[in-house]
């Protein structure tokens, strides 16, 4: 493995220190933290050093899948976020558009509440947005354990369910809850 393609908290694997993870690069060689607890200053080619992650090479550049996918998703999400937020009202049914939400409450002698349903209706896509990115997220979590997942799916789908009450709103059936 060349040292061009390190990058400080890589994991690698020693033939003779077993793995661990790469604190610091120079010109030749890598300071790795071994899972034995010691720090050892290894040049990767002639010691047979191997990286334990997924790597992509994308134009020449080498780095970890991982990083390279989270690169990408972020960027994705962030792009598809700004989407949402401009053609928020291409989703909202024709029937719907230049309505007004109005919420009247028990008490007479206070003033009723109205709110565009443009931007109500903005407010629930960038809900159903961030429980998305919130899903995607625990998914990808390396921490959480498959049981926890699990769960946390659990309060997301439940989530949705009670969302789905502003489906009428919608004006495609596959942007619905």
């Amino acid at each position: 493995m060349k040292i061009e393609s390190l990058r400080i908290g890589m994991k690698v694997r020693h033939p003779q220190y077993g793995s661990g993870v790469v604190k610091s690069i120079s010109e030749s060689v890598a300071e790795i933290l071994f899972d034995d607890g010691n720090k050892r200053a290894v040049a990767p080619e002639p010691s047979g050093l191997e990286s334990m992650e997924l790597l992509a090479t994308v134009n020449g550049l080498e780095l970890p899948l991982k990083q390279l996918i989270a690169e990408a998703l972020a960027v994705a999400l962030k792009s598809r976020a700004k989407d949402y937020s401009d053609s928020v009202v291409e989703q909202l049914g024709l029937r719907w558009h230049g309505g007004r939400l109005v919420l009247h409450p028990a008490d007479t002698t206070l003033q009723a509440k109205e709110v565009p349903l443009e931007t109500f209706f903005h407010k629930i896509v960038m809900v159903r947005n961030n429980l998305r990115v919130l899903e995607q997220k625990i998914n990808a979590h390396e921490k959480l354990s498959d049981g926890e997942k699990v769960e946390m799916q659990q309060y997301i789908t439940k989530s949705y369910g009670s969302l789905t009450t502003f489906n009428v709103l919608f004006k495609e059936k596959e942007d619905q809850f």
